[in-house]
């Protein structure tokens, strides 16, 4: 474990850069910029708003300001903004935040804080930096990308298809479900193999409706498919559902649209260290509800690997 660093809250003294994700939280994040910056001014923090097309041009400026030895860079936006933030910055010494504006908001929800973002920029300022584990994904195409809180391949991640497309526009968990639903009329069960590289365990096959590798106890705005996870437990959480029918499915609606328990049978969990995911025909793997890249693919957690200003987590 990487040693911690001293005390830390931002102050007058440390200079914020915010990334604003343009295209993030149904393009409303250019709304919270005022009551942000007149919260930094009323705080004495020395802040700059750079505003960005897309989670691309945010993951680039970034790093940018990452290179530049900028110490405390924060992203507005979702989970796929914060997924680029940690790519654009993971390696250097920065220390980074979270001010929740996206769909799903599952990270900012492991890191408990408030929903809205001026209120979670509030909590973030008076915080010290903690670590954080992330997930080192590799496709079959050798691509390699980190993500912050869930992916998988099956149903969920047809589902994010849709969720950043004709769906884009509905607000939280409705977009997930309403996606999935979608992805379902077309969906074939895949057969999926599950290895552990580096447990004991033996390797696993099911026909599946969907496989998902998890940071956060939740994503897809609050879908509990890994209630035990912890974002600095030094795990993955690795949840199949075995194949179910679209009634079965439509069942466990009204637990997923109320508390986002997946209450079933037909689910079984693993937590380990790493995992590699095949199956009978070609699909593709999402991380944080971005499309990363076809399986097979192999998942490794990376723990400690970044500093988050958080409130501290009890045990």
């Amino acid at each position: 474990m990487p040693a911690l660093a001293a005390p830390y809250t931002v102050s007058c003294d440390t200079p914020v850069l915010v990334f604003v994700n343009r295209a993030a939280g149904r393009r409303r994040t250019p709304s919270y910029l005022p009551p942000l910056q007149s919260l930094f001014e009323s705080l004495g923090v020395s802040v700059q708003f750079i505003e960005t097309r897309d989670a691309a041009e945010l993951e680039s400026a970034a790093r940018s300001a990452a290179g530049q030895n900028h110490s405390v860079l924060l992203a507005l936006g979702g989970d796929g903004t914060f997924q680029a933030l940690v790519n654009g910055v993971y390696g250097s010494n920065v220390v980074i935040g979270l001010l929740p504006a996206g769909g799903g908001n599952d990270f900012a929800a492991a890191l408990e804080l408030p929903s809205n973002p001026v209120s979670a920029a509030q909590v973030i300022l008076k915080s010290k930096p903690r670590f954080v584990d992330l997930v080192h994904v590799r496709t079959a195409d050798g691509q390699t990308r980190l993500y912050a809180g869930g992916g998988g391949i099956g149903l969920d991640a047809e589902a994010a298809r849709f969720a950043s497309g004709p769906y884009r526009h509905l607000p939280g968990r409705l977009r997930y479900i309403a996606s999935a639903l979608h992805a379902l009329s077309s969906h074939l069960p895949l057969k999926i193999r599950l290895e552990f590289p580096s447990e004991d365990f033996q390797p696993v096959e099911s026909v599946s409706l969907l496989v998902g590798v998890l940071n956060t106890p939740t994503y897809g705005a609050g879908l509990r498919l890994a209630p035990v996870a912890r974002i600095d437990d030094g795990l993955l959480h690795v949840v199949l559902v075995e194949d179910l029918s679209a009634l079965g499915v439509l069942k466990l609606l009204p637990g997923l649209m109320g508390s986002g328990d997946l209450r079933t049978s037909k689910v079984k969990r693993w937590g380990v260290r790493s995992v590699r995911i095949s199956a009978d025909r070609p699909c593709l793997f999402h991380g944080d509800g971005e499309i990363l890249g076809p399986a097979p693919v192999e998942v490794v957690v990376v723990p400690n690997a970044i500093r988050v200003l958080a409130p501290s987590m009890e045990p």
